[in-house]
């Protein structure tokens, strides 16, 4: 019997390297991959097939379609929020009408295969739009459901892309369907800042705490765009593959919804600064903060509600702050990096 097959878009960015090798290393799916570039050669003999392309060529998704079963998608391919405020255009484009047809693909797929495809889409914390500093700790934990007022086009992107997933899974008909039968299985989670130790902060605002640990593990000094007691919600990469991996496994008879907060730690710029120094004691950290920027940061909550992904999928984090520096952070940036702590 051939394995089911999982598609992974955006494989070559931060989150999708390492949800590659855990596909991969389960040994039950065929994995293949879209993106901009091949996959390095080092994780080629993971994938089943690769293909290279944009999201926003709509028969290159139909080729992929048309030559594989495709029976879960990881839709990980996106312009993130740095970039989307320099190009909010472009960021639309690709955010918005590159994930309409994605999920045109799984939609049709779902309807070759005669049963919903599992589409799983990374969300974000840039969906909240949170009006002061003061409401923001005023408000403390944010809940799915409040607060959607985003101020960049990134999380305007990611809220709209939530509805129409919503739509889409139950609410969207088909010719010769019963009324409101799913066509698709939308699954989204509202990640909050990751910690990758795999790979180098590509842009999003949540970035001056991975990109301050990567520079002080380089050897480098870094200048903080945020104030010291900026705060925001974060998570280890480990733990933000594992739920995505958990929220595709569970059952869809226990979801109350198709959007789920989950989160693991919250911590001030300053506290992460304090545990770099301790960490790598060379470290050389300057704020310099960054009026735009640090309005984004302080527009999203300082931590978020997780109780229905917990009530409904058993979601915990396997990592705090503490685990997160001494078990995976040091011992994988000293080997990538080459410097002593």
């Amino acid at each position: 019997m051939p394995k089911p097959v999982v598609l992974i878009t955006g494989a070559n960015g931060e989150i999708g390297r390492s949800l590659l090798q855990t596909v991969a290393g389960h040994g039950g799916f065929d994995v293949i991959t879209l993106d901009l570039a091949l996959p390095p050669e080092s994780m080629r003999p993971m994938v089943a097939a690769s293909y290279a392309g944009n999201i926003m060529d709509r028969y290159l998704l139909d080729q992929v379609a048309a030559h594989h079963e495709v029976d879960m998608v990881f839709h990980l391919a996106a312009l993130l929020s740095a970039r989307g405020e320099r190009d909010p255009e472009l960021a639309h484009q690709i955010n918005v009408e590159g994930t309409l047809n994605v999920l045109r693909m799984a939609t049709n797929q779902s309807v070759r295969l005669g049963r919903p495809v599992r589409f799983l889409f990374p969300s974000s914390i840039a969906v909240y739009g949170l009006p002061s500093p003061d409401e923001k700790r005023a408000l403390g934990r944010v809940r799915e459901e409040q607060w959607n007022l985003p101020i960049t086009m990134y999380g305007c992107n990611k809220l709209y892309c939530e509805h129409v997933g919503r739509y889409y899974t139950f609410h969207a008909t088909r010719p010769g369907a019963e009324a409101h039968a799913p066509r698709l299985d939308f699954r989204a989670i509202r990640f909050p800042g990751l910690i990758s130790a795999e790979t180098s902060p590509t842009g999003g605002t949540s970035d001056f705490g991975p990109a301050m640990i990567h520079a002080a593990a380089s050897g480098v000094p870094y200048e903080c765009f945020v104030p010291p007691d900026a705060r925001l919600p974060f998570m280890a990469m480990p733990d933000a593959v594992r739920a995505l991996m958990d929220l595709a496994r569970a059952d869809r008879s226990r979801l109350k919804t198709c959007v789920y907060n989950i989160g693991a730690f919250s911590l001030s710029a300053l506290q992460i600064a304090e545990r770099v120094r301790k960490a790598f004691p060379a470290a050389r950290i300057e704020y310099v903060p960054k009026a735009a920027r640090g309005a984004i940061v302080e527009s999203w909550p300082e931590d978020v509600d997780d109780t229905r992904a917990r009530t409904d999928w058993g979601w915990a984090p396997a990592y705090g702050w503490d685990r997160t520096v001494d078990e995976y952070l040091v011992p994988a940036l000293t080997a990538k990096y080459g410097v002593t702590p």
